[in-house]
């Protein structure tokens, strides 16, 4: 299992606000303000960023509790002005519950905020 992820950034400004924009639904806020930034919830943290140059190829995807998160955290982007890649959607051929949005940090990574729980009833 993983315990953290860090990040390279060539853009760390501009990343600390998309990070932070990003994971604010999701409880997730800046803890650590060292050499990493470190970003966690009141459980974790997971997720460091650290200023270097960096290839822009890498894709990984935050759980959200429910479709309505990954519909907040998609219009939060879409507000702050952040990249969008694709608008919230189910993706039924990866599995019959896959709804997920996407967004483009400031390095252009494919940042993916995803549900794998039924529509509520």
């Amino acid at each position: 299992m993983i315990d953290h992820i860090e990040i390279r950034t060539a853009r760390l400004a501009e990343s600390l606000i998309f990070y932070a924009d990003a994971l604010a639904p999701l409880g997730y806020r800046q803890k650590v303000d060292g050499p990493a930034k470190g970003f966690g919830n009141e459980t974790a943290l997971d997720l460091f960023l650290v200023e270097a140059e960096v290839p822009s190829d890498l894709h990984f995807a935050f759980t959200a509790p429910d479709r309505a998160t990954v519909d907040r955290i998609y219009a939060a982007g879409r507000a702050a002005g952040h990249v969008l890649d694709r608008a919230p959607a189910l993706a039924s051929h990866i599995h019959p519950n896959y709804y997920a949005g996407y967004l483009r940090d400031p390095d252009g990574r494919l940042i993916e905020f995803v549900c794998h729980q039924p529509e509520p009833a």
